[in-house]
């Protein structure tokens, strides 16, 4: 599509954004559909932040998704938030609205989504979430939401973990929530006794090379689930899948979290074949 005055944008915010694909999945799609929009990254350092959300309402900016580190701290420069950010406490997702800029959290429904269709059963298990940032609290909230019974919260700041384990044990006072520290030599015993193992942390994306637990952990018995994308297979999925682990990695979150967005933006359906079309030949080649 070519550009105009009347060419509608949408992009992501976050510090960095190197690794991105949503650029090349939002605008192949708005091309095949003849939409007039385009999407574009800023990369916005924190001390930025307050200034990059004035400039989309100045700008007349329709929409953006928020990534590393700015879903926990966006919330603050926003109008209104969705009942599902609120509980979350995080934004990955920002479009306009009668009422100035809402805050939603399409990344909670984007996990469920790539669990369901995978078949999943998260009824009375026992999950291990490494990471409590803004990507590790919509996993959380959405495995407690969806029948998972006992969570194990670990972070590299545990001051994070405890507050995600305090929020999670005020909204689902029935589950079991536990945080443990990267360094207490019980992890690995916590580790092998969980169901589904969740990286919501960094580590292991291109080019880093490196592991956020110890891999004799894992086994045949459990589900292992990264939600980096790039690489498509991780040091951890891989140490996973070698030891006869289900494994899955993140372009599943990435496809429906930004179908979601899509929506929110567009007012029309996601066209999910294609999204998914573009990710694959991006990452698979």
């Amino acid at each position: 599509m070519e550009i105009s005055a009347h060419t509608k944008i949408v992009g992501l915010i976050g510090y960095p954004i190197g690794h991105t694909l949503s650029p090349v999945m939002h605008n192949t799609v708005f091309n095949k559909l003849k939409l007039n929009f385009v999407y574009l990254p800023f990369e916005v350092r924190p001390e930025d932040l307050a200034g990059a959300i004035k400039g989309m309402r100045g700008l007349g900016i329709v929409g953006l998704n928020v990534t590393i580190p700015h879903k926990e701290e966006v919330k603050k420069y926003l109008d209104s938030l969705s009942g599902e950010a609120e509980m979350i406490g995080a934004v990955n997702c920002i479009y306009r609205t009668d009422g100035g800029l809402r805050g939603d959290n399409t990344d909670g429904r984007g996990f469920l989504r790539s669990l369901t269709e995978k078949e999943i059963d998260l009824e009375g298990k026992c999950a291990f979430l490494i990471g409590a940032g803004g990507a590790g609290r919509a996993c959380a909230f959405m495995l407690a939401a969806n029948g998972v019974h006992r969570i194990i919260l670990a972070d590299k700041v545990t001051a994070k973990a405890n507050a995600l384990g305090e929020d999670l044990t005020t909204e689902f006072p029935l589950s079991s929530i536990r945080v443990i520290s990267l360094d207490d030599n019980r992890i690995k015993d916590c580790i092998r006794g969980s169901d589904m193992v969740v990286n919501a942390t960094p580590v292991g994306m291109r080019p880093d090379d490196g592991l956020v637990i110890d891999p004799d952990c894992l086994h045949n018995g459990m589900f292992v689930y990264d939600l980096i994308y790039n690489p498509i297979e991780t040091p951890l999925l891989r140490a996973a899948r070698e030891r006869g682990a289900k494994t899955l990695n993140g372009m599943e979150m990435l496809l429906y979290q930004g179908a979601l967005s899509f929506e929110l933006w567009t007012g029309k359906k996601a066209p999910i074949e294609i999204m998914w079309q573009v990710l694959e030949e991006r990452l698979k080649g």
